[in-house]
């Protein structure tokens, strides 16, 4: 097989709806591949296309990450809310201490945990400066968006 028959299969294969072509001719297989789009995502009754190769942007409902506290922790408790969808860790790696623990001072911008969603370590931030009450989730569990995982008391 020549180089310019393969340049022509390549062209073929990219003008075409087929993703995958293989090849045997004299003891040479050649096994062509093409990246393939998504179907479509229906998101709230709306049809949105996705590729591979040109990221979605969502917007989600606004939840706030400061939420009062309506329990009998310090009246001006505040929770911390996951804003996201993921997996809980208290800390940056599995043999690291935790970020946090209950009774430790934190301020505005101190890393909390990290939640991990589809390979991404999204680090959480404190919103608020005060100390550390209650921490509302086991390391390593999943997490809903809006799911409280902090509680802090104002200082």
């Amino acid at each position: 097989m020549k180089l310019n028959e393969i340049k022509e299969i390549i062209k073929m294969l990219e003008d075409s709806d087929i993703a995958e072509f293989v090849l045997e001719n004299e003891g040479v297989k050649l096994t062509l591949r093409k990246k393939v789009a998504f179907s479509p995502l229906t998101v709230g009754g709306q049809s949105i296309s996705q590729s591979t190769s040109s990221p979605v942007s969502l917007s989600l409902p606004e939840v706030p990450l400061l939420t009062p506290v309506t329990s009998a922790d310090a009246e001006d408790a505040i929770t911390i809310v996951a804003p996201m969808v993921g997996t809980f860790y208290r800390s940056p790696a599995p043999d690291a201490a935790p970020y946090v623990n209950v009774g430790d001072i934190v301020e505005v911008g101190q890393p909390l945990c990290i939640i991990e969603a589809m390979k991404l370590m999204n680090e959480i931030e404190s919103e608020a400066n005060g100390r550390v009450v209650r921490i509302l989730v086991e390391n390593a569990q999943p997490v809903e968006y809006g799911q409280p995982l902090f509680v802090i008391e104002p200082a």
